[in-house]
């Protein structure tokens, strides 16, 4: 059974179209003007659409069929509904535009239109498209009376017929299709993350012009310099005239260059005022700055702020902070907004696809299942963490993972093996001294001499060998090993239903401990995300991490990063490594 999905979709039909002046009532459109109107001068909010829509883009879309466990199963290549999705807007190149396309529109107006053109003869070329796809905002389509919608393609205007289930419709009639995140007060409205910002949008540009008015504004910024009357100043050689005025002439020069070139030194000089010498016994600079400079600064801060966490975007990501996150946190934060910005949007767009192309055209091919295939998504290219590199490393060094897994994930292949790879395999990095060296630590030899920099070592940073470390507790370590073993169990029975495991192998594999799967059927990294292997294998996390009083989103990550990494390197779980793995996450504190 399909999943509930906030989503709407609807082609242009008799049904839909305001035929005879009939009194469908109209959703409300004027807070999509100015939402577009944000997004032309509003950086945060053009960097938010823009952002979901290029991680959008990143999907590659596929025909699959809905498994009674709810996951996707993909058809084969050579299925016609398979073959019917991978000519979605002619292919690969084309589906990334539309899904990035739509990234936008659904951020902005929470709506947007797909217009698909059967081409003519002239049009194609041997084995190109059938069909030129077009995304729409809703700026660009207008209704007609008389059922006639219009829409505006390259600058011109292109009438879209209304469809008729009860006649036969022209072959080379464009379709359009709505597709909208419904509001949830009025399903047929369309909703955004910018239809409830835009008063804080409104605030934003006041703001914005406060602080500019400040920085333009001579008195404001640099205030007056009060000169007594009667000062001497010195005067150059050649010189004539007063030297007092001179000064007060080159003065005002400045400050006119700054009015003309704001970026220049000269718009730091202040205004000069001459008073009588009674008034004032020295020199002095009054400055007209305000409190509410620096507080519209701190306003214009803690606005931009909850808008980032409005438009479903990481703050951490929209105010261009990743940078204060390491990289475990930084991956956390991009996962979490995929997961949270970026598939819910992608559904919106695969159920339109589904409802309206896909199940349309293989009815019209006949084929009797065609309520069984739906348009999904794959998203494990987003996923694949950007410092799997340094991971693989480090984990190497903890001996979490094998050399060959190291150098796969490094760039590296068996080629490049240094000789005597199985005695380094068997020890690694932070292993003991082989036999044949001194036993003396004090001892400088050619095999333990450092040539490192001071203060560098290649072991982890503050992580010491379990033994050499105070012992955790007994409960932690035991509740962290039963949560790896059920997370690979977890993955293991969803393993048996995958192309890794062929049916001609799953009898044998009902023969062998789910945790223990990953090491007879290989699976690749990103197949991980691909079949949600480890989804909702963390949900006990937070509760052991308050148990214990260490950080729950950091546990996730070491008990994540362990499992994907044992799954990738197929080798199997063991107990005496648990606690390794805690020590190995820094950010846990648990290293000694």
């Amino acid at each position: 059974m399909l999943r509930q999905l906030t989503a709407a979709a609807a082609r242009y039909t008799v049904k839909t179209a305001n035929i005879g002046g009939s009194q469908r009532k109209k959703p409300d459109e004027k807070w999509q003007t100015e939402a577009w109107e944000q997004f032309r001068e509003v950086p945060e909010v053009r960097f938010s659409g823009e952002w979901v829509g290029n991680a959008m883009s990143g999907a590659v879309l596929y025909a699959g069929r809905r498994n009674d466990d709810g996951t996707v199963e993909r058809a084969p290549d050579d299925h016609l509904a398979m073959q019917i999705v991978k000519e979605i807007a002619g292919g690969p190149d084309g589906q990334a535009s539309l899904l990035g396309d739509f990234g936008v529109q659904l951020v902005v107006a929470g709506e947007g239109w797909i217009v698909v053109q059967p081409k003519t003869d002239d049009d194609t070329t041997g084995d190109g498209p059938e069909y030129s796809w077009h995304v729409l905002s809703k700026l660009e389509i207008r209704e007609e009376n008389g059922g006639k919608l219009i829409a505006e393609i390259d600058g011109k205007d292109v009438e879209i017929p209304a469809l008729d289930d009860e006649t036969v419709d022209a072959p080379d009639a464009p379709i359009a299709i709505r597709v909208w995140k419904p509001f949830p007060g009025r399903h047929i409205e369309a909703d955004s993350p910018i239809r409830a910002s835009l008063h804080l949008l409104e605030q934003l540009q006041l703001l914005n012009a406060a602080i500019s008015a400040i920085a333009r504004s001579r008195i404001t910024g640099r205030g007056v310099l009060l000169v007594p009357k009667g000062t001497r100043f010195p005067t150059q050689p050649g010189q004539t005239g007063d030297a007092e005025d001179d000064l007060i002439e080159i003065f005002l020069e400045v400050a006119a260059t700054a009015i003309r070139e704001p970026d220049s030194a000269a718009a730091t000089v202040p205004i000069v005022l001459e008073v009588p010498a009674e008034s004032i016994s020295d020199i002095k600079w009054l400055s007209f700055e305000s409190t509410f400079d620096e507080l519209a600064i701190r306003l214009r801060e803690e606005t931009i702020r909850r808008i980032a966490n409005a438009v479903e975007v990481p703050s951490e990501i929209l105010l261009g902070h990743l940078g204060d996150v390491n990289h475990w946190g930084a991956w956390a934060l991009t996962a979490e907004a995929i997961r949270l910005g970026v598939e819910p949007r992608l559904r919106i767009v695969c159920h339109a696809l589904t409802t309206q192309w896909l199940r349309p055209m293989l009815k019209a091919q006949n084929a009797e299942d065609a309520d069984d295939w739906l348009v999904w998504f794959d998203t494990s290219q987003l996923r694949v963490q950007a410092n799997r590199a340094q991971t693989a490393l480090e984990a190497y060094q903890a001996g979490l993972i094998s050399a060959a897994a190291a150098r796969r994930e490094t760039g590296f292949d068996e080629a490049d093996a240094p000789d005597g790879e199985d005695q380094q395999d068997q020890n690694p990095p932070d292993d003991t001294a082989p036999d044949d060296t001194s036993n003396d630590p004090d001892e400088e030899t050619q095999n333990n001499v450092s040539t490192l920099p001071v203060g560098e070592t290649t072991s982890i940073p503050d992580t010491l060998p379990a033994s050499a470390a105070p012992r955790l507790p007994d409960g932690l370590v035991a509740a962290a090993d039963a949560l790896i073993w059920a997370a690979l169990a977890a993955a293991g029975d969803r393993l048996r239903n995958k192309p890794a495991c062929p049916r001609s192998e799953r009898a044998r594999a009902r023969e062998i401990k789910p945790g223990e799967l990953h090491t007879v059927f290989p699976v690749d990294p990103d197949q991980i995300d691909a079949w949600h292997l480890l989804d909702g294998a963390w949900v006990r996390v937070p509760e052991v991490a308050h148990r214990y009083g260490i950080d729950g989103p950091c546990l996730v990550l070491a008990l994540d990063e362990y499992a994907r990494a044992l799954i990738a390197a197929r080798k199997s779980h063991r107990y005496e490594e648990t606690e390794a793995v805690l020590r190995f996450a820094k950010c846990l504190g648990l290293a000694a």
